[in-house]
């Protein structure tokens, strides 16, 4: 989700991961796993992203918190149900 998203603003802005790497002041190997998604992306990173890429964190969001949700219920049988309930509370304030 949040890696594929990445990928598509580097591609779409004509970078290799190594400009990315240098802008952000980490290394390729590094940029290469959060675009395959595995290497989780702090929220600092992602500020630092969206900066890059001239998008708002805003856009980034989403993705980076589903990434948080798919990490903590992707193995338990009633991850569905439990995130109906979520989006149930959200949807109450």
């Amino acid at each position: 989700m949040l890696g594929e998203k990445l990928k598509e603003l580097r591609e779409s802005n004509g970078l290799v991961q190594r400009q990315v790497a240098a802008a952000l002041g980490v290394d390729t190997a590094y940029v290469s796993k959060m675009e395959n998604n595995d290497k989780p992306v702090s929220r600092a990173k992602l500020k630092s992203l969206a900066k890059f890429y001239h998008v708002t964190e805003k856009t980034l969001l989403p993705y980076w918190l589903a990434e948080k949700v798919l990490t903590v219920v992707h193995n338990e049988d009633c991850a569905t149900d439990a995130l109906k309930i979520v989006l149930t509370e959200i949807d109450k304030k």
